[in-house]
């Protein structure tokens, strides 16, 4: 079910691209201290999380997971906040590294897209053996979002009390396509760079051999480059094949708990057409605002001290949660 959000803008950030770019802006000088933890994995791959304070040492806290966007990383300015938030809850932030994304490349070719699970259900796996009796919850950030919609309908017998599934591409390729019209070309042209960086990395060292530099220095769309390096090294036919597969709106009929889906009407990364498509499911609460931008809903009346709503509205769903699980 749709419902409307409570978020109400800055009255000084009230379009969206200044909504999606000012977290950048004011968090740029933000640091969070984090504890660093190497997980191998059985394919002889590894990936990195980051703790917010030792587990151990706290044994009676909550564990929450945070899954980032698309070469996203703990110094993302929206990562950096919400794992800061999670530690003032109380609680204890774990934020798990794409393949890639921890700044040093994976062993393999593969790397991470918007359908691939199965690091989040190793890592899962390894919180149930190691903190069996912790309350947990999960949240992901954009294509995180899209990977834990993917992650939650495979495994309905997860030890999550409740997830957050924040400003997701649920609907690859339209928002493929929404990314590469108007000014969002900015952000596309931002994130096809990064991209273009560590495959170049990968070319180097041997792990990607289909295509060459001068190839992928041509790419400039983000649909370009999920045809011709995201689709071949991991497996599926074409970017098409790819979005027809990974892409989360097709799987959350299948999600089994409390879910909440934040979603806003003027996020310029995002394709909204979909919103009609949505299956009726009483375990997700779909939220939807007319502002927000993209991982930003910024509001307050003093622009020297913004309010980042998203953080509250997501950890208070999970406290109630928390709550009514004792």
């Amino acid at each position: 079910m749709i419902t409307n959000s409570s978020f109400k803008p800055a009255w000084w950030l009230s379009n969206c691209h200044l909504q999606t770019m000012a977290g950048k802006i004011f968090r740029r000088k933000q640091t969070i201290n984090v504890i660093n933890e190497t997980i191998e994995l059985p394919d002889g791959d590894f990936v990195d999380i980051a703790w917010t304070e030792s587990p151990e040492h706290a044994p009676e806290k909550p564990i929450v997971y945070v899954l980032h966007g698309l070469e996203g990383s703990i110094d993302s300015h929206y990562a950096k906040g919400m794992m800061a938030a999670i530690k003032n809850k109380g609680w204890i932030g774990l934020l798990m590294h794409f393949r890639g994304c921890s700044g040093r490349p994976n062993r393999h070719g593969p790397s991470y897209h918007s359908g691939d699970t199965w690091d989040v259900h190793y890592c899962t796996e390894y919180l149930k053996q190691r903190f069996d009796k912790r309350p947990l919850a999960i949240l992901g950030f954009s294509l995180g979002g899209n990977v834990l919609a993917n992650y939650l309908s495979e495994d309905r017998d997860n030890p999550y009390r409740c997830a957050a599934i924040l400003c997701a591409p649920l609907h690859l390729a339209s928002c493929s396509d929404r990314i590469s019209h108007g000014f969002s070309k900015v952000y596309q042209k931002y994130l096809v760079d990064m991209l273009k960086e560590s495959t170049k990395e990968k070319i180097k060292l041997g792990l990607i051999t289909h295509i060459n530099n001068n190839e992928l220095d041509n790419i400039i769309s983000l649909y370009d480059f999920d045809e011709q390096v995201t689709a071949p090294i991991n497996g599926f036919e074409s970017a098409q094949d790819y979005y027809d597969k990974a892409s989360g709106i097709n799987i959350l009929d299948n999600i089994g708990q409390p879910t909440l889906v934040i979603h806003s009407l003027d996020d310029p990364f995002l394709c909204h057409d979909y919103l009609t498509r949505l299956p009726s499911n009483n375990n997700i609460s779909f939220e939807v605002s007319n502002h927000g931008g993209h991982v930003g809903f910024i509001s307050g009346n003093n622009p020297f001290k913004p309010k980042y709503w998203l953080e509250h509205r997501v950890l208070d769903y999970i406290a109630q949660h928390f709550k009514e699980a004792k």
